[in-house]
């Protein structure tokens, strides 16, 4: 859950970075809060290859629109695969950034009421709107990293009132070496780089995560961009969300997640980053975009 933003701040100000948002500043985290940091789930897949594509796809345009800055955090707007104009739209971002703290690990919260407010920005990362949350539809850190707001405005409102479309969740899982942006409204910062591979197992603290996308060195992100899109360069869909890394080369414990594969065998990677799959969640919500963990397969954990 990376840094504490206070730490992230200062270090971009000596790095001449940015500035900080004009939201206002959260306690939490450089990929998380302040608090404890959190883990994200990843499946039995292999943690070192990293396959190359034969043919290089044609780049989609990847900016700000359809992102959101919170408090503490990053997030997006996001569209499922089955949503229609008229439902209401759904905010992504972490488990960690939810506002009344950190899920204990095996807590899952659903129907949660929340009047919590995002910063809608357009394509230039100017904000251009005050969306607000009629409830948590979900949220947890068990397994994964996610916290699913509702909104009080439908796809077709937003798009009507400010021209910005959601940013489509992929049903897909995403493949070792494609090409990546992770994109956060908080920070209104765009780091590049490539799926390097997945954590069969990831740990940090008390919290645990599964098949968990590692990126490559280049998406070096810091506290505020947890909750941040993770965008198919090709697709312009969303394959992750952003939450964690390894700061200081520990073991396990918060702000320095390690990778346990099915064996049992622990690694570290100073350094590295990594985001929680989110191809699981369509399959969760059904017509007006509703949440149903009974579906027929759906995986997210239940309370």
């Amino acid at each position: 859950m990376r840094k504490p933003l206070v730490t992230a701040l200062l270090a971009l100000v000596i790095a001449g970075a940015g500035a900080a948002p004009t939201a206002t500043a959260a306690p939490a985290a450089a990929h998380a809060p302040t608090a404890a940091s959190a883990p994200t789930t990843a499946s039995a897949r292999d943690t070192t290859t990293t396959p190359a594509r034969d043919t290089a796809p044609t780049l989609h345009a990847v900016d700000y629109a359809g992102t959101v800055a919170l408090s503490n955090c990053s997030g997006s707007v996001v569209r499922l695969p089955a949503s229609a104009d008229s439902d209401p739209a759904l905010v992504l971002t972490n488990g960690h950034c939810l506002e009344t703290g950190f899920p204990e690990p095996g807590e899952v919260i659903v129907d949660q009421a929340s009047s919590r407010s995002f910063t809608l920005l357009n394509s230039a990362g100017s904000g251009v709107a005050t969306l607000r949350a009629s409830k948590v539809a979900y949220s947890t850190m068990t397994d994964t990293d996610v916290t699913l707001y509702q909104l009080t405005r439908t796809y077709a409102q937003i798009r009507s009132s400010y021209g910005i479309s959601a940013l489509p969740l992929d049903d897909s899982h995403p493949v070792a070496g494609t090409a990546i942006k992770v994109v956060s409204g908080y920070w209104k910062r765009i780091y590049t780089c490539a799926i390097d591979g997945f954590a069969y197992r990831l740990k940090e603290g008390g919290w645990t995560w599964k098949d968990s996308v590692r990126y490559t060195s280049a998406c070096d992100t810091i506290g505020g961009t947890s909750g941040s899109p993770v965008i198919d360069t090709a697709t312009g869909k969303v394959v992750a969300v952003n939450n964690t890394g390894n700061e200081d080369g520990g073991r396990c414990t918060v702000n320095n997640p390690c990778e346990v594969d099915a064996n049992g065998t622990v690694t570290v990677r100073k350094g590295i980053n990594y985001a929680e799959e989110t191809y699981g969640i369509p399959a969760c919500f059904g017509a007006g975009n509703k949440l149903n963990l009974n579906a027929s397969g759906c995986t997210l954990p239940k309370p």
